[in-house]
């Protein structure tokens, strides 16, 4: 909790809210959680840096997959086993583009997935701007929100058990990735 509440975690956030958004697997939640109970005092300005950054973040994964997708993009997209599903998403941006960023950009799926895809498709990137602020900032700010308002007990919580929820964390994480690459 310290280190959330220190100087550097703004920064830090926006580092991996950015590369998140494009590449990195880590999702920002990981940081925004011990931030917001460790300075509920500064909740919309850790949802503000994220939601920023995530956006700009994505921004860089539109750019992979317009211009780079032959290279990086497909790297990304094969690290998480979805190279026979990405010729059908990429088709599906046709005729639901804003609503498939609209519902995954507020999901825990793969937000860099998204990214890449909306630019492999050359799907309007002013359009795609515009709902990544919208789901991101959604996102984030909900997070901010409740933990403002209910983070006491979860502070204690974790403080408690912090060897347990790093656990489940870790876990969760890893599973996610193991879904994401064999099940869907």
């Amino acid at each position: 909790m310290r280190l959330a509440a220190g100087p550097k975690a703004l920064p830090a956030l926006g580092v991996v809210s950015f590369t998140e958004s494009s590449f990195f697997p880590i999702p920002p939640d990981a940081m925004i959680i011990p931030m917001v109970l460790a300075r509920p005092d500064l909740a919309w300005r850790i949802a503000f840096v994220a939601t920023v950054t995530s956006v700009l973040g994505g921004a860089a994964g539109y750019a992979i997959g317009y211009y780079l997708f032959e290279t990086v993009g497909q790297t990304v997209i094969a690290f998480y086993g979805y190279q026979e599903k990405f010729a059908a998403f990429r088709d599906a941006y046709n005729e639901w583009g804003l609503w498939i960023i609209l519902v995954k950009g507020l999901t825990p799926i793969p937000y860099k997935l998204v990214t890449i895809a909306s630019g492999a498709a050359a799907f309007d990137f002013w359009v795609f701007m515009a709902a990544s602020i919208a789901t991101r900032g959604a996102r984030f700010y909900l997070v901010a929100a409740l933990l403002r308002y209910f983070g006491p007990p979860i502070r204690e919580f974790v403080e408690k058990r912090l060897t347990l929820v790093t656990t489940v964390f870790v876990v969760g994480l890893v599973g996610g990735f193991v879904v994401v690459r064999y099940l869907i």
